[in-house]
């Protein structure tokens, strides 16, 4: 399998559960930039869409979207529990972060990366983004991860978008639990060699 990514993008996702699973890849950075890939093929031929992460298999079949990803790659390592069963009302749940994290925080995230936004339009997602944050928070009190005790996909995802915070002036440094499970998801070895892959490690 290849994953195209880009250090530290929403792309870091994937990467995580890949080597949370233990699967096989390559992993291969496509710029958000140039969109180009390093031996100069142009990325948009390979997605036409143009952005991160894009996981091809190795029958060349190739999956779009963080989401749908991370859940295909729990589904290949079932003994990992990234993912509860495919059915089962954990599922859903399971489903229901990945979507909460993808449209509530994740996609509100996008106007601050605009440089041709004013910042008083900036801080109006930034008060709703530490507002979905608190939320987020509240639900983390008394549990290590998201869906309980145990690592999901889901919480490599929140940890992801988190990683955004300090960069965008996102003040989310009152929030115990969340910053908890930030810690608690960057001391895994599998985070710690995602980043490191990634050129994220200081």
């Amino acid at each position: 399998m290849k994953l195209y990514y880009s250090p530290g993008a929403c792309s870091l996702s994937p990467h995580i559960a890949l080597r949370e699973a233990g699967l096989a890849f390559e992993p291969v950075l496509a710029s958000t930039k140039s969109h180009k890939l390093q031996d100069g093929t142009d990325y948009y031929g390979i997605n036409p869409l143009g952005y991160v992460p894009l996981l091809e298999l190795d029958d060349g079949t190739r999956l779009r979207e963080g989401p749908a990803i991370v859940q295909y790659v729990a589904d290949q390592a079932p003994l990992k529990n990234l993912a509860p069963a495919n059915g089962t009302l954990p599922r859903y749940r399971l489903q229901e972060w990945l979507t909460f994290i993808g449209t509530e925080i994740h996609k509100t995230f996008s106007p601050l990366f605009n440089p041709a936004i004013p910042d008083d339009v900036k801080q109006i997602f930034r008060d709703k983004l530490v507002s979905r944050f608190s939320w987020v928070d509240g639900q983390l009190a008394g549990k290590a991860y998201l869906m309980g005790d145990h690592f999901t996909v889901a919480d490599g995802y929140l940890y992801v978008v988190t990683r955004w915070s300090k960069p965008m002036s996102v003040d989310i440094g009152a929030l115990a639990n969340l910053a908890a499970h930030h810690e608690r998801v960057t001391a895994r070895p599998a985070v710690q060699e995602a980043l490191r892959v990634e050129g994220l490690l200081k």
